[in-house]
């Protein structure tokens, strides 16, 4: 029998109830949240039940106006064999950022979890070696963190009037 969307959804929530939540098939892609604490058992189960066996990505997304749920980290997977794809996400508060390292489950999600902890700044809890992977060590902050401004408001070398404003 062939994995579906709604195949998906009953079995994840058949094992998992009110801890997963938000819906969704934008473009026919399943995505749903999970309760943060919850990240390794969802991953597990959706690959050794559902043959999820391909972690296609890891990233994160600022959300500055979400109090307690600033941080979302983003799991991409696939099922090879049924060619099927869905999305998964945990919510952190950007001033505790903790999430468990899926390193245990997927080995390449190594360095997907560096990069996001590069430019989130989320900790993943029990990773083996969560240091900055693309930018400098003495960056003091996250660049990808909607706390900046897109660029210098203090610049007077940039003619506004080039840029079409």
């Amino acid at each position: 029998m062939s994995l579906t969307n709604d195949i998906i959804k009953t079995r994840l929530t058949e094992k998992f109830g009110e801890l997963l939540g938000a819906w969704e098939e934008p473009y026919g892609m399943l995505t749903f949240t999970a309760a943060s604490d919850q990240n390794l058992k969802v991953m597990n189960f959706l690959k050794e039940e559902l043959g999820f066996n391909f972690l296609t990505d890891i990233t994160a997304v600022n959300y500055p106006d979400r109090k307690g749920e600033e941080l979302a980290v983003v799991y991409h997977l696939h099922n090879l064999v049924d060619n099927i794809r869905m999305r998964f996400k945990v919510f952190a508060p950007v001033e505790k950022p903790d999430i468990y390292t899926a390193t245990g489950i997927f080995s390449s999600a190594n360095w997907m979890e560096r990069e996001t902890y590069d430019f989130f700044g989320v900790n993943f809890v029990g990773h083996p070696d969560l240091r900055r992977i693309l930018n400098v060590d003495e960056m003091d902050y996250f660049p990808l963190r909607k706390e900046y401004p897109l660029e210098d408001q203090t610049r007077i070398d940039k003619d506004d009037e080039m840029f079409g404003r």
